[in-house]
């Protein structure tokens, strides 16, 4: 039976690795998944799906005014769509986010929305509110704030490390921006003025980068 799946984490836990091997697993089998990215998402290039150790997949794009629903359907009429995976998902609308349940309901296709929960003043994101409302399933992926405990939220900051606690929600960045954090960490440094400990990334962590992207896996 289809579901729809919600997978959810603060930054640098893996989210877009982990789409882009379940597209790979679905290939692998001789199926077929659509993957779908946020036009606003544009680090690397727009349609592409990069992770942060090189992984590259090609994407459908999508912004508010995009009907998912209309889209997967007109793309089954021409190929075989056998699960969709969506990017970036807390970018989604309330509209789009039952658009993907009707994808599940109607079409019986399973989906799978990778995103945030929250942004950086720790209020939920509006896709990130409707899929943990209306996903028959929810998985936390974790990772780690510097302090050792278990980061679930993000800071945005300015060049000096310092939390900014106004601007727009929608604003892309990697690390040089946004440091994901615990709850305890982010009362310190958003309320309490503190400012955040950078982590260099690992040697090597950048392997793969600029990498031609996968042409299958859209």
């Amino acid at each position: 039976m289809a579901k729809l799946y919600f997978y959810y984490s603060a930054m640098n836990a893996g989210k877009t690795t982990a789409l882009l091997q379940s597209a790979y697993n679905y290939r692998e089998r001789g199926m077929r998944p659509m993957l779908f990215t946020p036009s606003v998402d544009d680090r690397y290039r727009v349609g592409v799906i990069q992770s942060r150790i090189g992984l590259t997949a090609n994407a459908a794009v999508f912004d508010r005014a995009t009907d998912l629903f209309e889209t997967v359907r007109a793309e089954l009429d021409r190929h075989s769509v056998h699960c969709v995976l969506v990017d970036e998902a807390q970018f989604l609308t309330r509209d789009q986010v039952f658009q993907l349940t009707e994808v599940v309901d109607r079409l019986s296709i399973p989906v799978l929305c990778f995103g945030l929960r929250t942004d950086f003043q720790g209020e939920l994101f509006e896709g990130s509110r409707y899929l943990l409302a209306w996903a028959d399933e929810l998985e936390e992926l974790k990772t780690i704030c510097h302090t050792g405990r278990k980061a679930t939220m993000v800071v945005r900051v300015d060049e000096h490390g310092y939390a900014l606690q106004e601007g727009s929600q929608v604003e892309i960045g990697g690390n040089d921006r946004y440091v994901s954090v615990s709850r305890k960490e982010f009362k310190n440094v958003f309320i309490g003025g503190k400012r955040v400990k950078f982590i260099d990334p690992p040697a090597g962590a950048e392997a793969g980068e600029g990498a031609e992207p996968d042409e299958g896996l859209l």
